[in-house]
Formats: structure tokens, C-alpha cells, sequence
């Protein structure tokens, strides 16, 4: 862990001091030699057994891919964010990169915490790099709200989280995850019981987000800068699902009581934030509400707390992340050519760009999941684990699937294809930076479905 955390921590000193001239190399060629270094990561996960760093942080198979998949979005989030600050001077830019940095480290001891404690106050810590990101560099003059929103949501949502593990605390004496394990939580009243699992669990479903508590992420999405948007769909958004896939197996059993609200909310998103993406007029906004269908899947299965399903969550979590996280940077492509996001707009792109067009198109058939993607593998047992569970969910997976189809079709076809609009006429070409950045999206989506039990054998 600390051949990872030290060149971190030392990159935060380089960016006080490195030359203006050398700032964006220094910074790009430190978190890629910083990504590459993580991919070791994967080697517990071949093996069933936790990797000590030290008694507070462990690598496991169910974190190993999301560490990595935290360090690899690092040094695509500066390659995109180059043209966003081109204008800004350089005591701005340097502080960008500070709080990138400084967001990156938190994450990483979030998923390689063994104190339950340790988890939370780094899960709330990610707060604060965000909050600056998205109201600092943000791109209208929304972003204060939107900042407001993200942060009270997540804030109010983490106080009963905080209540529920001091009161396991002084139950049963520890927080360790490895522990808890070995002395099981008892509680005796059936109504104390579910409160508090109800607690433990609300402030995971707000990050996810749950269909019903999702209002946040449109808003922190559409006016978050491509940093900002990048790493929220990526990375943030799967804190949550962590969090749910580490407790829930080392406590007691969640009720059913408690189980079918959240799975019925789950499903039930799955559906309607598909519908409503077929009639967003804003690009990003639509990526935003995929997202939360693609996350109401993810919620769904690791309420069954079944191990198919487990596999099939952190498949589809690592599949969603790259995917989405290309998804706005091509949006963001759009965005700096004809500085608007509205859909009807940018009609038309493949014929001046054709090879932004194939990117384009192999990310949209990346989160249409068609064979042989890991986002199809992740989706098919999710539902197979689903149907296991209950045959009537294959009615709203089944719909869910056609209605992700049909959006990710008519994004497709909107912005790569029809009437060139009259202002589109004369447009700047596109950058080796941007093409290298998709590239680093493609590649890692296509190495994993060469080998996909780097995180396909999470349980087994």
C-alpha cells in the first residue's frame, strides 16, 4: 500500500514546486506511473486471502479492482481537464491538480479500510475535494446549487450511518471488518433491528443512488466541470456499492421487511430513469440518469447477498465506471467545439469527425452490453441472480434492457448522425489528447474482456 500512497503523497509536493512549463507532463507522467503500479493490485484477487499493508488498510478481492480502477481515472481526468483550464494561471491549475491528488488519496483508503470508522470518515472526506471541483471549476451558474445539493444529500444521508456503527461499536466492542466476523451482533428487538439496518443502509443508497434519493447527481453531473463528472460516474458513485457488498456480509442478515422496499425502489429506477433519458434534450444530463439505472442493477443484486450476485455487482461497477466515464469526456468533446450540451445541437459529428464518431460508437454499444463486453457479463448475472431470486424481476430487467438500448441508440444517432446544423460549418479538429484519452477507456474495457477473471472470480 505504500508504494502506491507515498508517490501520492509525494505528488502533492511536486505540484507545489514543479515548474509552470513542466507542470502538466510532471503531473501526467507521475499518476501514470502511479496507475501502473496499482495493476499488482490484481494479484490478491487471484488468491481468496487479504493483503495486510498495516492493521488499518487491506487489499481483498472485492477491493482490488476499484483501487484500481481510482488510480487509473487519476491521469485521465488532467489529460481531459487541459483545455478546461488552458486560460486559468497557473496558481489555479496547480491547485486543481492539489485537490485531484488529495481526492485520489482519500479514495484509495476508503476501499482499503478495515475500520468501519476509517471507511466512513474517508467516504465523507471525498466530500470536500468534490464539492471544490464542482464549484470552482464548474461551467454554469448553477454549480453553487448543484454543490449544495450534492453535498447536503450525502451529508444528511451519513449522520444515521454514523449513529448506526457507534451503536455497533459499543455493542460489540470493534469496528474491524475481520472482527466483526467473529462476533456476531445480536439484537433481540426485531424493530431495533431494522432501524438500524435502515440507518447502516441510507446513506450507501443515496450515493448509489437509489431511485427516489438520485435528485443530487443530474444537478452535480450537468454542472460539474469533466473532471468532476468523470470521477463522480467512475468512482464516487461506487463507494456506496462498496460499502453495502463489504457490511453486509459480516452482519447479521438484512430482514425482508427491510430488503423489498429498497429492491422494489431499485428496480422500479431501473425503468423510469431509462424513460426519462429518452426525452433528455441535455447530453450530459443523460449520461447522469443512465447511471442511475445502470446503479439500481448493481443495488438490487447485492440485496440478494448472494455471491453470483456479488461477482456480478463489482463486473458491472468496473464495467459502468470506464464506460460512463468515456461516455462525458465525449460529451465534453462536443461541449468545447460547440459550447452547448443540448442534444439537437451537435447533429451530424461523424462527418467532421469520423474517428471521434468510432469512439462514439464503441462506447455506446459498451453500455448497450453487447457480447462480448464485461458490461453484458456484469448485466446477464446481475438478472440471472435476480430471476434466481424472484422470476417476476425478469419483467423489469428485461424492460430495462430494451429501454438502455433504445436511449443509447437515439444518443447515438442524434449527435453522430443527421442535418448538420448551419453554425457547425467551420470547427476546430480534434487533439491527439483527446484521442489518447479514449484509448485509455478502450483499453483496459478490452484487456478485461480477454481476461475478465481479474474481477470476474471476486467470490470463488
Amino acid at each position: 500500500m505504500l508504494k502506491i500512497l507515498l508517490p501520492m503523497t509525494a505528488l502533492l509536493l511536486t505540484t507545489t514546486i514543479c515548474k509552470p512549463k513542466q507542470l502538466w507532463p510532471t503531473t501526467s507522467i507521475n499518476t501514470f506511473g502511479i496507475a501502473l503500479l496499482s495493476l499488482q493490485w490484481f494479484k490478491p484477487s487471484q488468491e481468496l486471502t487479504m493483503s495486510f499493508s498495516n492493521y488499518y488498510t487491506s487489499i481483498d478481492y472485492i477491493s482490488a479492482p476499484l483501487l484500481t480502477l481510482s488510480c487509473w481515472l487519476t491521469p485521465l481526468m488532467i489529460l481531459a481537464s487541459q483545455n478546461h483550464l488552458i486560460m486559468e494561471p497557473i496558481s489555479r491549475k496547480r491547485t486543481f491538480i492539489f485537490i485531484t491528488t488529495l481526492l485520489q488519496i482519500s479514495l484509495v483508503l476508503a476501499f482499503s479500510a478495515t475500520e468501519l470508522i476509517m471507511f466512513f470518515i474517508m467516504f465523507e472526506t471525498t466530500l470536500i475535494p468534490t464539492l471544490a471541483i464542482i464549484t470552482r471549476w464548474g461551467n454554469q451558474v448553477e454549480r453553487l446549487n448543484a454543490g449544495t445539493y450534492f453535498l447536503f444529500y450525502t451529508l444528511i444521508g451519513s449522520l444515521p450511518l454514523l449513529i448506526a456503527l457507534l451503536s455497533l461499536q459499543n455493542q460489540i466492542g470493534t469496528l474491524s471488518t475481520y472482527m466483526i466476523q467473529l462476533n456476531q451482533p445480536t439484537m433481540l428487538n426485531t424493530w431495533a433491528h431494522t432501524t438500524w439496518w435502515f440507518a447502516l443502509l441510507t446513506a450507501f443508497m443515496i450515493k448509489m443512488p437509489l431511485y427516489g434519493l438520485h435528485l443530487w447527481l443530474p444537478k452535480a453531473h450537468v454542472e460539474a466541470p469533466i473532471a468532476g463528472s468523470m470521477i463522480l460516474a467512475a468512482v464516487l458513485l461506487k463507494l456506496g456499492g462498496y460499502g453495502i457488498i463489504r457490511i453486509m456480509p459480516t452482519l447479521n442478515p438484512l430482514s425482508k421487511t427491510l430488503s423489498y422496499p429498497f429492491m422494489v425502489l431499485a428496480l422500479w429506477g431501473v425503468i423510469m430513469t431509462g424513460s426519462i433519458c429518452l426525452r433528455q434534450t441535455d447530453l450530459k444530463s443523460l449520461i447522469a440518469y443512465s447511471s442511475v439505472s445502470h446503479m439500481g442493477l448493481v443495488i438490487a443484486a447485492t440485496l440478494t447477498q448472494t455471491q453470483w450476485a456479488y461477482t456480478g455487482a463489482i463486473t458491472l461497477m468496473i464495467a459502468h465506471g470506464l464506460t460512463s466515464s468515456m461516455l462525458f469526456c465525449l460529451a465534453n468533446t462536443n461541449y468545447e467545439r460547440t459550447h452547448s450540451r443540448t442534444l439537437l445541437l451537435a447533429r451530424n459529428m461523424q462527418l467532421l469527425y469520423p474517428l471521434m464518431g468510432l469512439w462514439w460508437l464503441l462506447t455506446s454499444l459498451a453500455n448497450m452490453a453487447i457480447p462480448p463486453t464485461i458490461n453484458l457479463m456484469g448485466e446477464l448475472t446481475i438478472i440471472a441472480s435476480l430471476f434466481n431470486w424472484s422470476n417476476i424481476t425478469i419483467l423489469a430487467t428485461g424492460l430495462g434492457t430494451i429501454i438502455t438500448a433504445t436511449y443509447t441508440l437515439y444518443m447515438l444517432s442524434t449527435t453522430q448522425w443527421g442535418g448538420t446544423p448551419s453554425f457547425i460549418k467551420m470547427m476546430p479538429p480534434t487533439h491527439t489528447r483527446e484521442h489518447l484519452l479514449m484509448i485509455l477507456h478502450i483499453l483496459p474495457m478490452t484487456l478485461l474482456m480477454m481476461k475478465p477473471e481479474l474481477i470476474w472470480n471476486t467470490f470463488y
